[in-house]
Order: structure tokens, then C-alpha cells, then sequence
């Protein structure tokens, strides 16, 4: 039976312990050297390497002030913050009120349209009825009536009537008020594009 080759995995294994192993040493060889010169020193140094560490190292007072300007900062952050969110705030509520509103006025759109259209309906109605009493009248009153309209209010109800009413109506007007009603009539669709 033939050895098994170690596979790519192994020899990737044993090159990361001998790494790691060379590492450790490196490190302990550090150890070792840096303590034997801190044994070494002399204890007056010791002082001396203290009191230059203090001269550089900042003072209590220092990371007062540092502890101080943090905490002003951090308060200026926070009212900042808070003014934010209270602008966030209100345009929520501006977008609400906004949304209400534009709301309100679409009811209120619709609301007047179907005003308007019962308005429309309503006029319609009124001029049907009172056309078809214009019609329903002896000619001879009516056109005494017609005499005394507006050209274009008379002309209007005209066109609206049954051509055997309205006919019946001209016959009892004077010749001018006849005439005047016909030009009326016959010009009210006169400006309507032709094509």
C-alpha cells in the first residue's frame, strides 16, 4: 500500500506554526532584553526618567480643561441636535396640516362641482319650462311679451321653441322686432369655426 501525500492543507498548516513559533521567540527575546536594562538602571536614572515623563505628559489640570472642552462641545452637539429634531417635528406637523388642507380643498372642489352641475341642471330645467310656457301661450301675448325683452334673451328662447311656435310668435311681432330677433338668430352661430 502506497503513503498517502500530505495535501496542500498540511504543508499550509505547518508553514503558519513555524511562523507563529518564530514570532513567539521574537517576542520573548524582546521581553527578555528590555527587563534585563530595566534591572540594570540605576535608581537615580529611575528618578530622573520620571520627573522628564512628567515634564511631558500633561497635568491633571490639562485633561481638566480637555474634560471641560469635551463637555461643552458635546452640550453645543446636543442642543444641536434637539434644535434638529424640533424643526423635524414641526415639519411633520406643517405636512400634516398641509395634507389636511389640500385635502379639505378637494372636498371642497368637488363639493362646488357638483354645485355647480346641479346649478347647470337646474338653469337647464328652468329655461325648458319656461320655453315650453312661451310656447303654450296664445301668440298674440306672447309676442306682446317678446316686445319687450332684450333682443338676444328673446332670440335665445326663440331658438329654443318648436319651429311652428316660434314661427306663430314672429308672426305677432312688429316688423323691426322681427327683423331684429332673425339678424340675433341667425348670427348667434356665426363666429363657430367652420372646419
Amino acid at each position: 500500500m502506497m503513503a498517502k501525500k500530505p495535501g496542500k492543507r498540511g504543508r499550509t498548516r505547518g508553514s503558519l506554526m513555524i511562523i507563529a513559533g518564530l514570532l513567539l521567540a521574537s517576542a520573548a527575546l524582546r521581553i527578555g532584553v528590555g527587563a534585563g536594562q530595566a534591572i540594570a538602571q540605576d535608581p537615580e536614572q529611575i528618578e530622573v526618567g520620571t520627573q522628564n515623563a512628567s515634564a511631558t505628559c500633561p497635568s491633571t489640570e490639562d485633561f481638566e480643561a480637555m474634560l471641560a472642552a469635551f463637555k461643552s462641545r458635546e452640550a453645543q452637539i446636543d442642543a444641536r441636535e434637539k434644535a434638529i429634531e424640533d424643526r423635524m417635528n414641526a415639519l411633520r406637523i406643517a405636512d400634516a396640516e398641509v395634507a389636511r388642507k389640500l385635502d379639505e380643498l378637494a372636498a371642497a372642489e368637488a363639493q362646488l362641482s357638483d354645485t355647480l352641475a346641479l346649478a347647470d341642471t337646474a338653469a337647464e330645467g328652468d329655461l325648458g319650462k319656461l320655453t315650453k310656457v312661451y310656447e303654450t301661450m296664445k301668440p298674440k301675448q306672447a309676442a306682446a311679451l317678446f316686445e319687450q325683452m332684450d333682443p338676444n334673451f328673446a332670440a335665445g328662447f326663440l331658438g329654443r321653441m318648436r319651429p311652428e311656435a316660434a314661427a306663430a310668435i314672429m308672426a305677432g311681432l312688429s316688423p323691426e322686432a322681427a327683423h331684429l330677433y332673425s339678424v340675433v338668430l341667425a348670427g348667434r352661430n356665426a363666429n363657430v369655426p367652420k372646419e
